[in-house]
């Protein structure tokens, strides 16, 4: 199992958000390509970077930073946050991105994901906000009506390389992850499943490691990561099954 150490960037900077609200946002670093280097000197294999600017605006506001993060480390990047055209999306994988990461306008247009995962197989990611169950879209602004479950099943023969499964509620509150919501959500969805959302200590690490057999093939750890409450070196061991 992955675990994928997160960079949320917000003007440029590293920063963590609580629940994804804007006003109760921490930075972390000004340094984002640093940041990005450390977490490849601890072994990560994959980053998970997010545009929080572009996904609430709906179009890139830190591309620049993301291209210097993919150019100065070796480790694969998946980039998520305001990719809502065709452009944008072709211009991140351009760039140098592994995958990309599709939310709101796979809600919107579904064919969109579709047509990017006949041109670009094996490097789309779906994103699926979750509170209470239901889908969030807009940068999490918005609740639709939608069952996340429902959501997900339907792009099931598209060849989604992965879906992200975010607990809105938990993510950057340090409260644990959702074991229960994801592990539930995993064995009705029949493509890989990532967890992210309230990563708080090595015990999670540990749990959602149990629920691997669901269909969980990673997590995303952010805050807990930048405050130290979970060393990621000891967290990628636990994942690799060490």
């Amino acid at each position: 199992m992955l675990v994928i150490p997160a960079i949320d960037l917000k003007d440029g900077k590293c920063v963590r958000l609580t629940r994804g609200r804007a006003e109760e946002c921490t930075v972390y670093s000004d340094d984002p390509v640093g940041t990005a280097k450390q977490w490849e000197k601890m072994g990560a294999e994959l980053l998970h970077v997010v545009d929080l600017d572009g996904a609430l605006v709906g179009e890139p506001k830190n591309m620049g930073s993301i291209e210097s993060i993919i150019d100065s480390i070796r480790v694969p990047v998946e980039v998520g946050g305001g990719i809502r055209s065709d452009e944008v999306l072709e211009k991140y994988l351009e760039i140098g991105a592994q995958r990309v990461v599709l939310g709101t306008r796979a809600h919107q247009e579904p064919a969109f994901v579709r047509n990017a995962c006949r041109t670009w197989r094996n490097r789309i990611v779906l994103g699926v906000d979750v509170s209470e169950g239901h889908v969030a879209v807009k940068g999490w602004t918005s609740v639709t009506r939608e069952k996340a479950v429902d959501f997900a099943q339907s792009f099931e023969d598209y060849g989604i390389a992965a879906v992200i499964y975010t607990d809105i509620k938990r993510d950057g509150t340090l409260a644990g992850i959702n074991f229960d919501g994801v592990e539930e959500f995993a064995g009705k969805v029949d493509i890989p499943v990532i967890a992210s959302g309230g990563a708080a200590s090595l015990n999670d690490i540990i749990e959602i490691k149990k629920r691997e057999k669901a269909g969980i093939v990673g997590v995303i750890v952010g805050k807990a990561l930048y405050t130290g409450d979970i060393d990621l070196k000891k967290a990628i061991a636990i994942g690799l099954g060490k």
